[in-house]
């Protein structure tokens, strides 16, 4: 079972519905939960072969019509999204400088639907010389958030320049991102594929269709999948397009009909967690 999917199961179990006002928000708890996993990959540090460490102490900025919804049970949602970046550096092999945290903060320049997201690395007292630790004492010095990023958006490195895309409905921004690297393949000169579970799928043709048909060129075998639920369009830059399906498409930790991709760009169908890949030829 995936990292998201047990999360969604653990909010879901809590006593007498507890967040059931959480989830009438305009931003969803899984939609942060996976701007926290970009956040952690995008920052990842490798220390040397068996060492790469990642941010540990987070900030979500939100709406203030959000942040009103979400603020009575910021601390039960921070405990549950730093249970999610656990499990998720786990599956990773990630480690941490010292316990992580998560904070819900009211960000004055974002819509509703909005979010950003600002991590560092916080180093406990006792990981302060030299090893990276997966937990620890209270926090002391370490890195300073990075300034926000102009605008707004989920799951991306603050101060990132935006990936070009077309504009998503309702309230939802584009996601961004970083630029593909110097010298990056783009067009037929580029390798690409997507990891789906651990399992490899080379995209060969122009178009690649995801959904729970059998017709689908990749079958996801999800309830939360439509029939033929998105589809990736390769080209310079490839970009994702939901197909009118029913729960829609997460990329980069925002809900979007439409998206740039680039290489490591995550993408949630259902509870469902695609990895887009790309490299020269």
């Amino acid at each position: 079972m995936g990292v998201l999917k047990r999360f969604e199961q653990r909010l879901e179990g809590l006593v007498n519905g507890t967040f059931a006002k959480v989830f009438k928000s305009e931003v969803q708890p899984v939609e942060i939960a996976g701007a926290l996993q970009r956040e952690c990959d995008n920052n990842a540090s490798i220390w040397n072969r068996d060492r790469t460490v990642v941010p540990n102490d987070f900030i979500v900025e939100l709406s203030a019509p959000d942040y009103e919804r979400l603020s009575p049970y910021s601390g039960q949602l921070g405990d549950e999204l730093a249970g999610l970046v656990r499990d998720y550096a786990k599956q990773q092999r990630y480690t941490f400088m010292g316990p992580i945290k998560v904070h819900l903060e009211k960000a004055e320049d974002l819509d509703t639907g909005l979010y950003r997201v600002r991590s560092r690395t916080l180093a406990s007292s006792a990981s302060q010389s030299a090893e990276p630790e997966a937990g620890g004492g209270p926090g002391r010095s370490g890195y300073g958030y990075p300034p926000p990023a102009h605008g707004a958006g989920g799951g991306h490195v603050a101060g990132a320049p935006p990936m070009p895309s077309a504009p998503p409905s309702g309230a939802r921004s584009a996601p961004a991102g970083r630029p593909p690297a110097a010298g990056q393949a783009a067009g037929a000169q580029a390798r690409r594929w997507i990891e789906i579970n651990g399992t490899r799928h080379q995209i060969s043709r122009p178009t690649l269709v995801l959904g729970r048909s059998t017709d689908a060129d990749v079958r996801i075998d999800d309830p939360g999948v439509s029939r033929r639920h998105c589809e990736i369009r390769t080209g310079t830059p490839s970009t994702i397009q939901d197909l009118g399906s029913t729960n829609g498409i997460v990329v980069d930790g925002q809900h979007t009909t439409r998206a740039t991709l680039r290489d490591g760009s995550r993408i949630v169908v259902g509870s469902t967690t695609i990895v887009y890949r790309q490299a020269e030829g």
